[in-house]
């Protein structure tokens, strides 16, 4: 079982080397291009729309497979298109690249979550599943801080061959360590999709959407915060970034642990309790050199405290067909992403100053925390209706 979980973690890892390492080099492949740097930020997007169209699709349509082969074909995909972009020599050819490395990063995490709960000893389904998410948390304390160095010391095509690099590695841990497993699904396609008829799941979806759009909130605009807010030299910056990676390795690790101790959807809502809670310390304490690099790795820790019990209550929740809604889920978190960036940079653009940034994401994590109550309160009232045999 290690095995097969250190292989889904070496997944991990490429695909958040992959995710995070643009944005580190974004500057040189807007130089190479010959497009401006906001132009080039459409690489990210188009990572990001491939993760939420590729993962309930590809998912979908893997069912008949076993497992274990379609995350070695998951892996295949992934290796070649970010091979591929290391060759793109123009922005048309770069973005259709991009997004279609983006496709199985959704359906890969959707299908190694289930895996990974399978695979575990009675009990332990959230370490397991925490395992295969700290192959993304160290991918931005290792994989990005050497993706982004040889980038800009050398060519940004560097940067996508190492991660065409690390997924050979996974492919080739995948074909020699991973158990051969049964279909995706058994139900089919069509049973599958029924799963979106239920409204607990959408209301997962919604959390982990806008409860994880909060922490992004924050860590899209960490840069400035840094620089513009504290008043540390640029050069800091990176630092900083390796200090959130830090934080999100020991936040999944715990993570899991606060699954097994509560429910997870319990769980999920105590950390974003903490995350209102660091998000607003933050807003007052961004002005301190000192504060501000400890809150970057408290904020980041207890972000990532969500990463597994938010995973696994969304497998609970897609009962009969966890691989789609498990996927799902990570299009949710890419939803969040995109939607914590946007909102966070309304009101700095009204003139409100970086820290705004902060405020919102504090409002968004509150506004998870009335979702996950709303969520708590609708499986009460279903427990209950079965109890008395009105269900």
């Amino acid at each position: 079982m290690k095995k097969a979980l250190i292989a889904l973690a070496i997944g991990g890892f490429g695909i958040g080397m992959t995710e995070f390492v643009i944005m580190g080099i974004l500057p040189d492949v807007a130089g190479d291009l010959g497009v401006s740097i906001p132009k080039a930020g459409h690489f990210i997007a188009a990572y990001a729309l491939g993760v939420v169209v590729g993962a309930p699709i590809l998912t979908g349509l893997a069912g008949k497979w076993p497992s274990h082969k379609i995350l070695m074909l998951l892996m295949i995909w992934f290796t070649i298109f970010n091979t591929l972009s290391a060759f793109a020599n123009s922005y048309e050819t770069l973005l259709i690249a991009r997004f279609l490395s983006g496709l199985p990063h959704g359906a890969f995490f959707g299908i190694g979550a289930v895996v990974a709960a399978k695979l575990a000893k009675p009990g332990k389904s959230a370490q397991a599943i925490s395992m295969m998410f700290t192959g993304l948390t160290l991918a931005n304390v290792i994989g990005v801080p050497l993706g982004t160095y040889f980038g800009q010391h050398f060519s940004w095509n560097v940067s996508f061959l190492m991660v065409g690099f690390v997924g050979v590695l996974a492919v080739l841990s995948i074909i020699f360590w991973m158990p051969e497993l049964s279909k995706s699904s058994s139900n089919g396609l069509r049973k599958d999709l029924k799963v979106f008829k239920r409204l607990e799941l959408w209301m997962v979806v919604l959390l982990t959407t806008i409860g994880t759009g909060g922490f992004f909130a924050w860590y899209s605009y960490i840069a400035p915060l840094i620089t513009n807010v504290a008043g540390h030299p640029e050069s800091m910056v990176s630092y900083a970034m390796i200090i959130a990676g830090i934080g999100m390795v020991v936040g999944n690790l715990l993570g899991g642990k606060l699954a097994e101790i509560f429910s997870p959807i319990y769980a999920v809502l105590i950390s974003l309790i903490l995350m209102v809670i660091v998000l607003i310390s933050n807003t007052f304490l961004a002005d301190d050199k000192i504060a501000i690099l400890i809150l970057t790795f408290i904020i980041s820790m207890v972000a990532f405290t969500l990463s597994t019990p938010i995973q696994l209550a969304m497998i609970h929740t897609a009962k009969g067909s966890e691989m789609l809604g498990s996927s799902m889920n990570q299009s949710a978190f890419n939803m969040g992403n995109a939607f914590g960036a946007f909102f966070a940079g309304i009101p700095i653009a009204l003139g409100f100053g970086f820290t705004s940034a902060t405020l919102v994401g504090a409002v968004m994590a509150g506004s998870g925390v009335i979702i996950a109550i709303v969520i708590i309160m609708m499986r009460k009232r279903r427990e209950n209706l079965v109890v008395s045999g009105e269900f």
